[in-house]
């Protein structure tokens, strides 16, 4: 009788947690600091289109990106609000995938990206996670039931990382292709350096793309990884990004992965499936 009255108020506690939590939501927060860009750049004037005049100063690889993707002859892009019909987080080597369910913005005028990803611990209490670029600062949030943070990292080593993952995506976003903080340099025909820099922090990384034009790989050196141990070290870091497809004439990978090279082998830490973008987002939520 005893264990189903503590069953019953571990229940009743898990409950008010929940709804507690809820209106806590790191979700609200996502879509509060979505709106505040939105608003702070609902006036903004831009080119009706992008000429192939407006790219001719950019790597020739990047150039057939823009091109293969239907971005030419198109309006600027400025934000891009990116849906995730799946994705998964391994929080070390050893460990099991977690389900995630992952949302995320950027916004071009200054860099800035969020995201938001929500779990469930043991099948039942809630996750939630919080990542923000902005101002020039990084912010990795995390909280259990919308109550008890369990990480909030905001260091330098948090900004930086932060901000090579919006490099990493700058073709998921061209608009961030002709921004004044980047800057790029030739490698090959199928290879670009670039470089972004912003409030005093300054990161790059190497693209590759193949013979048809398409985006597959971003590599960095300048990204830090925190081992098990709690300290900042810069690991080598890759994206890999794959099966393009097709909206309204313009052409998006699907499929990212993320992987640490570390010196005891690949760690792949994340993965997912982008079921769709949304380019140049004006409503409120």
């Amino acid at each position: 009788m005893k264990y189903y009255v503590l069953l019953l108020i571990f229940a009743i506690i898990l409950m008010i947690l929940i709804v507690v939590g809820n209106a806590a939501s790191l979700k609200n927060l996502y879509r509060k600091e979505k709106n505040e860009e939105l608003n702070q750049y609902s006036g903004l004037e831009r080119e009706s289109i992008i000429s192939e005049k407006d790219i001719e100063h950019l790597p020739e690889p990047v150039q057939n990106y823009l091109k293969y993707c239907g971005f030419i002859e198109h309006e600027e892009i400025i934000n891009a609000e990116v849906i995730w019909s799946d994705s998964y987080i391994k929080l070390a080597p050893e460990r099991k995938w977690m389900k995630l369910k992952t949302q995320q913005f950027n916004s071009v005028p200054e860099p800035m990206r969020i995201a938001y990803m929500k779990a469930a611990i043991l099948g039942v209490i809630p996750f939630e996670g919080r990542d923000i670029y902005r101002d020039g600062r990084g912010n990795m949030l995390g909280k259990i039931a919308g109550i008890f943070t369990v990480f909030n990292s905001q260091d330098k080593e948090t900004s930086q990382s932060a901000l090579i993952t919006i490099l990493a995506e700058v073709p998921l976003v061209p608009g961030y292709a002709l921004a004044d903080y980047i800057t790029w340099e030739e490698i090959d025909k199928n290879t670009a350096n670039a470089r972004i820099l912003h409030k005093g922090l300054d990161v790059g990384g190497t693209f590759f793309f193949n013979d048809k034009g398409e985006y597959i790989r971003f590599e960095t050196d300048d990204r830090y990884y925190n081992d098990p141990k709690g300290d900042y070290k810069k690991i080598k870091f890759t994206a890999l990004v794959d099966d393009y497809t097709e909206k309204e004439g313009l052409k998006f990978p699907t499929k990212v992965k993320a992987i640490w090279h570390l010196p005891e082998g690949e760690y792949e830490y994340w993965k997912g499936t982008i079921s769709d973008i949304y380019f140049n987002v004006k409503d409120i939520d």
